[in-house]
């Protein structure tokens, strides 16, 4: 059941489907055992066709196992009732894992019709089984007996998970409040996922034709791809730019043009403010329905209920490191905007004021000057394939696993690879697939998924996991292959924690396996990754010119190292704005819808607000995380799981950082443990004490080493 509320959830997908009228052949091939190498998935064989019937199959099948649970005549267990429902859904789940994946890095026009068909009717199966009287009866049943129970600690978190997922989420409800329940559930479905799609749809739609003359201090390579793109519309001597991450930030960066900034800056945040893909007054009922579910479930804002089951626990928690960080980081932020406006005005040879879109511009060139290096300059030494080199081996380094192309698992996109990742003994850990450039039917960021989780079953077999990292790196062009900025590096890392997460993990059940952790504790493992990009000896590993070979010059690793304080207090507000304005969102206390969205998120950012506000500008409409994906009331969490990232490799410093029993540590009490224990146990035991902010203040430079600690303040 949990897993298919993570389905439903936490991956935030774009959703579609097909005719309720399909053959019974369609979908067949999820039926059958995969007679492929690792049974993965046989993406050759699948079609769009094949979705809607297995997956209204799957649901029938799943129906059918649950009511078998829930009328069984002998009395409840922990066997017969929790385990029997964490097994329970293979089949659906077996479609689910394939097609949200696919929804979100490969969904054409007619899949995310399908999912539009799809998912209110897995959200109707999904609050069946939450508001099935006998089945919640026999969980009760098996919770208040548990002080009789011989369990295992993650025997005794599957009960506990399994009994809060039912009573956070409506089991207890009577009478009219269940229908409510299952109402509010549906249209909630729905919306999530036509926002998630206007995103998408919306982002699509831009095409920024430019000439020669407006391509002053853009890179070679990005108008390299500008030109392939018009040629490909047959428009020769012309250049083509999209709203597509890379393209965006690298022409924000560099371009010589305040003119064409500001216009890319207002067509980027001003997307699905209007016209037919507006989220608006998507966004709006969203927020207001999520805060009636949580009055029906006996909560006064939707941010208290979601946060019953994170570390945090509770919105005070959340707005008490929000504000925490702000105090910390103001003079800081403060004093770099009042230098890098000094720095553009003696650029401009006249009094300049920083508008949003000139950030990135001006800090660049500030960057430059103060490091003597440009991140675009450095892309040569940043080699798509080298740095997979360096990234596979670090976690050859740390963990001891391996990593081999297996050509002959299928792919669902040319671009894709697939690897075999292999233990120190040779003992195979897992399947890796890459998903590196950008598509059109690809939703655009960077995120970690699977194909199929892990899980051991009742024979004893331990089904190893399918894990796939999908990003939007620079595509390679005609003469030259796809070469990284730092901070595409750094993605990398990010993503490839979350993949070792998911496929180092050594778990009994599905529900608690892999990545399923309290979502505040989620980012830990990605966060830490990062660490690296500024280590040395890691640097020293991959980073070669991918055409001299030639190592990057130690001088410029200085300056990699030197320049990582640089806008730190940018960054760190930047991301507590977007913090604040979830948490707004999400602690609303009645079911009024906002009026003014705009006027509402600029009134949440004030306390972090950098830039004079832009007419027609906002994050919330495109904000995914929080409207179409599992990150409602959680966007905090980024930051929350800094701060441990930044403990745990301080932990990591004090012995090393490839110190092998430190990373042994890690891997068994993080990456291994999945959700079978309490993060906040899990993580003490790998640190040997709780985490404090100290280590992310003196790594981001606003703190000296000598200075008193500084505990997270929680109730």
């Amino acid at each position: 059941m949990k897993k298919l509320v993570n389905l439903l959830t936490l991956t935030f997908c774009l959703m579609s489907s097909m005719p309720s009228s399909a053959q019974a052949s369609q979908g067949a091939v999820f039926a059958e055992q995969f007679n492929t190498a690792h049974a993965t998935a046989p993406f050759s064989r699948i079609s769009n066709s094949d979705y809607e019937p297995a997956i209204e199959r799957g649901i029938e099948k799943a129906r059918a196992e649950v009511e078998a649970i829930a009328n069984n005549p002998e009395a409840p267990t922990f066997e017969n009732t929790i385990v029997a429902l964490d097994r329970s859904g293979q089949d659906l789940n077996k479609v689910l894992n394939i097609f949200f994946p696919i929804l979100s890095a490969d969904a054409d026009d007619e899949l995310m019709e399908i999912s539009m068909r799809v998912t209110p009717k897995l959200s109707d199966y999904s609050t069946s089984i939450i508001l099935n009287e006998n089945l919640w009866k026999r969980i009760k049943t098996v919770y208040d007996n548990r002080a009789n129970l011989t369990l295992t600690p993650e025997q005794q978190m599957l009960l506990e998970e399994t009994y809060n997922n039912f009573a956070l989420s409506g089991a207890n409800l009577q009478g009219e409040d269940r229908e409510t329940f299952r109402k509010i559930s549906s249209e909630l479905s729905e919306l999530t996922t036509l926002f998630g799609q206007n995103v998408l749809k919306e982002l699509n739609t831009y095409e920024i034709w430019l000439t020669s003359d407006d391509l002053s201090g853009l890179p070679k390579g990005i108008v390299d791809e500008a030109a392939q793109l018009a040629a490909a519309k047959g428009r020769e001597g012309e250049f083509l730019f999209t709203l597509a991450q890379p393209t965006y930030m690298a022409f924000m960066k560099y371009s010589d043009r305040p003119d064409l900034r500001e216009k890319f800056y207002r067509l980027y945040t001003g997307r699905n403010t209007s016209g037919e893909y507006n989220n608006l007054p998507v966004l709006t009922k969203i927020a207001s329905l999520r805060q009636q579910l949580a009055t029906l479930l006996s909560s006064d804002t939707y941010a208290a209920h979601s946060l019953k089951r994170t570390m945090a626990r509770t919105p005070e928690n959340v707005y008490k490191l929000l504000d925490q960080l702000r105090d910390a980081y103001r003079p800081a932020l403060d004093k770099e905007m009042a230098e890098l406006t000094e720095f553009a005005s003696g650029i401009e040879g006249k009094p300049v004021e920083i508008n949003a879109w000139d950030y990135s511009y001006y800090a660049n060139k500030l960057k430059n000057e103060r490091y003597s290096y440009d991140e675009e300059q450095l892309r040569p030494y940043f080699e798509l394939d080298n740095v997979i080199d360096g990234v596979f081996g670090l976690a050859t380094k740390l963990y001891g696993i391996h990593f081999t192309p297996n050509d002959s698992i299928e792919v669902y996109h040319p671009d894709v690879k697939a690897f075999d990742v292999t233990d120190a003994d040779g003992s195979f850990i897992g399947v890796l697939y890459t998903d590196f450039f950008p598509r059109e039917t690809k939703r655009p960021g960077a995120w970690m998924t699977g194909f199929s989780d892990q899980w051991v079953d009742a024979d004893g077999i331990d089904h190893r996991p399918q894990v796939s990292i999908v990003m939007n790196f620079t595509k390679p062009t005609a003469d030259k292959p796809s070469l990284l900025t730092p901070y595409e590096v750094e993605t990398f890392l990010h993503e490839f924690g979350h993949a070792l997460h998911g496929l180092l993990t050594r778990c009994n059940y599905a529900s608690l396996s892999g990545t399923n952790v309290y979502r505040d504790f989620v980012e830990l493992p990605s966060q830490f990754n990062e660490n690296y990009l500024t280590e040395k000896e890691f640097l020293d590993s991959f980073a070669k010119d991918y055409i001299t070979g030639k190592p990057l010059p130690q001088e410029m690793v200085d300056k990699i190292i030197a320049s990582s304080q640089f806008g730190a207090a940018y960054a760190c507000m930047r991301q507590l704005s977007f913090g604040y304005v979830d948490m707004a969102w999400h602690s609303l206390k009645d079911s009024i819808q906002v009026a003014d969205p705009i006027a509402f998120e600029r009134a949440a950012m004030e306390s972090v607000r950098i830039f004079p506000d832009v007419e027609g500008s906002a994050t919330s409409p495109q904000f995914s995380h929080i409207f179409a994906g599992g990150y409602a009331a959680g966007y905090y969490s980024y930051k929350w799981a800094e701060v441990l990232d930044a403990d745990a490799f301080a932990h990591f410093k004090e012995n090393g950082i490839f110190d092998t029993a430190t990373a042994a540590s890690f891997r068994h009490n993080i990456l291994e443990k999945g959700g079978t224990e309490a993060p906040d146990v899990i993580y003490k035991r790998f640190r040997g004490q709780d985490p404090s902010i100290d280590a992310l203040l003196i790594r981001d430079g606003i703190k000296e080493p000598s200075a008193p600690a500084t505990l997270i303040k929680k109730d």
